[in-house]
C-alpha cells in the first residue's frame, strides 16, 4: 500500500469539476424542493406583533429566559470554532496522535476520542450552566444524574459516527491517490442509510415509544392521516415528561421506518390542538420532507468530501497543520477541526431552507383542519410553555432559528383566515 504525500495538478483539477458540479446540483435541489412562496401572491400581509397575543409578564419572561441562556450557548459556540480554528491551523492534532500508540488506524481511532472527550469535558460547564436556566424556568424535569448520562450517550454516539467518517477519509488517503471519489460516494450512501436506520437505532437511546392508546384521539388521528392521504399505521408517544415540560411532535425516517411521534406532554392539550399539530407533521410527511432533506444532506455530505479533499491540498494548510498526507493518522484533527467549521457554516442556509418548510407544514395544517383559530390557540399555548424567543434578533434568528418565530406563525393562520374567507382569530 503506498500512502501519497501529494495531489497531482489534474487530481486538484477533476476535485474542483466536482465540487462544481454537486454545488450547483445541491442548490438545484435546494432550490426546486423548497417552497419560497407558501401563500399566494396578493395575500393579504399580516405583521407578526407579539403584543396582540401575549402578556407582557409572558413576553418580559421569555426575554429574560432568552438572554440568560443566550450567553452559554454563544460561548459554546465560540468554543467550537476556537477548537476548530486551532485544530486547523496549527499543528496541535498531529502532535497529539504522534503521542498515541498502535497501528495507523488504532492512532486514528484513539485521537478522534481523545480530542472528542477533551471537548466534551470542556463542554460540560457549559451544559450545567444551561441547564440549570430550564431548572430555574421549569422546562427540565431531569435529575442531574439522568442528564449527564444523556449527555454522555449523546456524545458517544456523535464521537462512534465521527470516527467512521474520519477513519474511511484517512482508509481512502492511504489507498487512493484520488481518494475524494469513493469518499463521496461513501458520504452519500451514509447520510441515506442513517436517516433510515436513526428512527430504530438513535432515538431510542434516548426516549422509549409507546403507540399511542386506542380511543377517540387516535382514531381521530388515524382518520386525519387517511383523509390526507398520508399512510401511517400508528402515532407514538414518547416519554419526554421524564426529561421536559416542552411542548413537541415530530416526524422522521421514510419508508419502512416512517413515524410520527408525539410527547407524552403533549397529550395534555386539548384534543384539538394536538390534531393540529399532527396534521402538521402529516404536512412533512406529504410533502416528503425528509426524503428531501436525506437527499440534500447526502448530496452535501458528498460535496464535503470533495470539499476537504480541495483544502486539504492546499500547500498553507498541510504546513501550518505538519501534515503530509491526509492518509496520516495525524490528520485526525485537522479532519475534524474542518468538519466543526462545516458544521457551523452551513447552519444558517439549513436554517433559511427549514423556516420555509415549517411554513408550508403550518398551510398544509390549517388547510386540513380549516381551523386557524385552534392553530392560534396552538402557537399561542406551545410558546408560553417552551418559553418560545418571540423576536430573536437578527444573530439568533440567522444562527439557531430553524422555525419561523410564534408571531410569524400566527401572522401566517391569520393571513390564509383571510384568504379562505373566515374570521380572524
Amino acid at each position: 500500500m503506498t500512502l501519497s504525500t501529494t495531489d497531482t495538478p489534474s487530481g486538484v483539477r477533476s476535485a474542483g469539476w466536482a465540487l462544481a458540479v454537486l454545488g450547483v446540483v445541491t442548490l438545484a435541489v435546494v432550490a426546486f424542493s423548497t417552497p419560497w412562496s407558501v401563500l399566494p401572491e396578493g395575500a393579504p400581509a399580516v405583521v407578526p406583533d407579539p403584543v396582540r397575543d401575549f402578556t407582557a409578564e409572558q413576553i418580559a419572561r421569555a426575554e429574560r429566559f432568552d438572554a440568560l441562556v443566550s450567553l452559554p450557548g454563544y460561548l459554546s459556540l465560540g468554543l467550537t470554532l476556537l477548537v476548530a480554528g486551532v485544530l486547523v491551523a496549527t499543528p496541535l492534532g498531529a502532535r497529539l496522535v504522534d503521542r498515541l500508540p498502535g497501528r495507523w488506524w488504532l492512532r486514528a481511532l484513539l485521537g478522534v476520542l481523545a480530542l472528542s472527550v477533551a471537548v466534551a469535558i470542556l463542554r460540560w460547564p457549559l451544559g450545567m450552566w444551561s441547564e440549570s436556566y430550564l431548572r430555574e424556568f421549569g422546562l427540565s424535569t431531569q435529575t442531574w444524574p439522568a442528564w449527564a448520562a444523556d449527555r454522555a450517550k449523546s456524545t458517544g454516539i456523535g464521537t462512534a459516527l465521527t470516527a467512521i467518517m474520519v477513519l474511511a477519509v484517512i482508509a481512502l488517503a492511504r489507498r487512493y491517490r484520488r481518494w475524494w471519489i469513493p469518499a463521496a460516494a461513501g458520504a452519500f450512501v451514509l447520510t441515506v442509510a442513517a436517516s433510515f436506520a436513526y428512527p430504530v437505532l438513535i432515538e431510542p437511546v434516548f426516549n422509549d415509544f409507546r403507540p399511542l392508546e386506542a380511543g377517540r384521539l387516535r382514531d381521530d388521528l388515524l382518520a386525519m392521516a387517511t383523509r390526507d392521504g398520508v399512510p401511517v399505521e400508528n402515532v407514538l408517544v414518547a416519554d419526554a415528561s421524564r426529561r421536559t415540560t416542552a411542548l413537541n411532535a415530530y416526524v422522521s425516517g421514510f419508508g419502512a421506518t416512517r413515524r410520527i411521534v408525539v410527547y407524552d406532554t403533549l397529550l395534555r392539550a386539548p384534543a384539538d390542538e394536538v390534531e393540529l399539530v399532527v396534521a402538521h407533521e402529516l404536512g412533512h410527511a406529504k410533502a416528503g420532507d425528509v426524503l428531501s432533506g436525506t437527499l440534500v444532506g447526502g448530496l452535501g455530505a458528498a460535496f464535503g468530501a470533495c470539499l476537504l479533499y480541495a483544502v486539504t491540498s492546499a500547500g498553507v494548510v498541510r504546513r501550518r497543520t505538519e501534515i503530509a498526507s491526509l492518509g496520516d493518522p495525524r490528520a485526525v484533527g485537522l479532519v475534524m477541526g474542518l468538519l466543526s467549521l462545516a458544521t457551523v457554516l452551513s447552519g444558517p442556509a439549513q436554517n433559511l431552507v427549514s423556516r420555509q418548510i415549517e411554513a408550508r407544514a403550518d398551510v398544509h395544517a390549517l388547510d386540513l383542519t380549516r381551523d386557524p383559530a385552534t392553530f392560534v390557540a396552538m402557537q399561542k399555548r406551545l410558546a408560553a410553555t417552551n418559553i418560545s424567543d418571540l423576536s430573536p434578533d437578527l444573530v439568533e434568528y440567522v444562527l439557531y432559528a430553524s422555525h419561523p418565530t410564534t408571531p410569524q406563525r400566527i401572522a401566517l393562520a391569520r393571513t390564509w383566515a383571510a384568504l379562505n374567507g373566515l374570521p380572524e382569530p
